[in-house]
């Protein structure tokens, strides 16, 4: 789904299965690093550093007890002038929901702000109910204290004031598109005609699908260097 990778922030991008093999893109946007999150990630270039985390797309998966390491290796990269890609199956809700946490975690921004500005970028970016769940209550009891746990790792400010005017950016961007009709807000009916036009139905379906596994497997963690 989708045609490539999707840069959100500068030396972050989000994409899909498909764009975390496809060599000749991850080059071409110089991504260094690959965050996968995937039902059985896979390091597919022993010259990319990779982080794995095996999560479904469920909303009763957790993903947020691993916010702060993904956070960290991708802060990690990204002071290093590196560039990240964070992938799942379809770039839609796995990978955009680490990359809003990120964004969450390193600027001033909520997370529906944070999701605005991913979606400025990936139109078709959409976490499940019970991602955004997870989000919101990341902002409400935990996000201070990532935020200064961050500051006490990484001191260095040297993306902090170009991030938080880059997002800004990206919220004024994403209100035009949504004026215009260019970007969805993840509230069509599944199967219904979406704003987009997006091959006539809504581009972001997930918020809607009923994922009919029963057992999801657990979380695990695997880090590639």
């Amino acid at each position: 789904m989708g045609n490539g990778m999707n840069k959100v922030m500068p030396g972050l991008y989000v994409g899909n299965y498909r764009d975390s093999k496809d060599y000749q893109q991850l080059e071409r946007y110089q991504i260094t690093h690959i965050v996968s999150i995937h039902d059985s990630p896979r390091r597919f270039h022993p010259d990319k550093h990779y982080l794995c985390v095996m999560a479904a797309d469920t909303p009763d998966q957790n993903l947020s007890q691993y916010f702060s390491v993904c956070n960290d290796f991708i802060h990690a990269a990204r002071l290093k002038d590196g560039c990240v890609l964070i992938h799942c199956l379809a770039g839609m809700s796995r990978s955009v929901t680490v990359a809003v946490a990120y964004i969450m975690s390193v600027t001033p921004l909520s997370w529906k702000e944070a999701l605005k500005v991913v979606r400025t970028g990936r139109a078709i970016a959409n976490p499940n109910l019970g991602f955004q769940n997870q989000l919101q209550e990341f902002e409400i009891s935990k996000l201070m204290e990532e935020r200064k746990r961050l500051k006490e790792r990484f001191p260095s400010l040297a993306l902090e004031s170009n991030d938080r005017e880059q997002c800004f950016v990206a919220l004024d961007q994403y209100e035009v598109l949504l004026e215009n009709k260019g970007v969805c807000e993840g509230q069509c009916k599944f199967g219904k005609d979406c704003p987009t036009g997006e091959v006539g139905v809504c581009c972001s379906p997930t918020i809607n699908v009923q994922n009919t596994r029963t057992k999801r497997p657990p979380i695990v963690l695997t880090v590639y260097t």
